[in-house]
């Protein structure tokens, strides 16, 4: 298992969750990262960027002022801080390269609550 996404969970409106994606093969730190989001029946989508380097991040306009994405120093975990939480931002969670090079994790369940 290469990339294990944790942190997810059940909040209400308006709260907040960070989630964490460890790197067990240590080579992230090679990579673009970004975080996505899948819903039912729908494609998996970019939320969150982070250039290689890290100096350069972008959002997707439903998140961003709210979602933050970092990586810590040693470089082989990637986080999604998420504040003021929505229903609409329901949906599993993934990590991966930008554009995808690993194997997909299992990804991590965030529900919101109205």
């Amino acid at each position: 298992v290469q990339l294990v996404e944790s942190g997810g969970g059940l909040v209400q409106t308006g709260g907040s969750l960070r989630l964490s994606c460890l790197d067990s093969s240590r080579t992230i730190r090679f990579n673009n990262m970004a975080w996505y989001r899948q819903t039912p029946g729908k494609q998996r989508d970019v939320v969150a960027d982070m250039r290689l380097g890290g100096a350069t991040t972008t959002y997707a306009d439903s998140v961003k002022g709210r979602f933050t994405i970092s990586r810590d120093p040693g470089k082989t975990t990637v986080y999604l801080e998420m504040n003021n939480l929505k229903p609409e931002d329901t949906a599993v969670y993934s990590c991966n390269a930008n554009p995808p090079y690993y194997t997909w994790g299992q990804g991590t369940q965030v529900t919101v609550s109205t």
